[in-house]
């Protein structure tokens, strides 16, 4: 059994910085790409960044330049630091793993979610 658990939210004053940890741990053969997604009240859950385990990242236009996605993988672990908070980015933050279960079957795991709230 795989488990994700993410850490690390909370209630932020708009410009200041969270960072945001999660790990991956169980039976597995590797980590392959682990991401960070989030969802807003009333809004469909979207892609905020992800890296590859080659460490090739991608972000959504919207938090580019302002937070970085990193990721250590002798602890099968991906961060997020987030900076310059805005309003707009308050949502439950998802982290995903694509773990290689096996040779042949990767399967994607889903963390519980953690609530990020940026407000004054």
């Amino acid at each position: 059994q795989v488990q994700v658990v993410e850490s690390g939210g909370g209630l932020v004053q708009p410009g200041e910085s969270l960072r945001l940890s999660c790990a991956a741990s169980g039976r597995m053969v590797s980590v392959n790409a682990m991401g960070w997604y989030r969802q807003a009240p009333g809004k469909q859950r979207e892609l905020v960044a992800a890296i590859t385990s080659g460490g090739t990242t991608n972000y959504a236009d919207s938090v580019k330049a302002r937070f970085t996605i990193s990721r250590d993988n002798a602890k099968n672990t991906v961060y997020l630091q987030m900076n310059s908070l805005k309003p707009e980015d308050t949502a439950v933050y998802y982290c995903n793993a694509d773990v290689s279960v096996t040779m042949a079957f990767v399967h994607r795991y889903w963390g519980q979610g953690t609530q990020v709230t940026v407000s004054s």
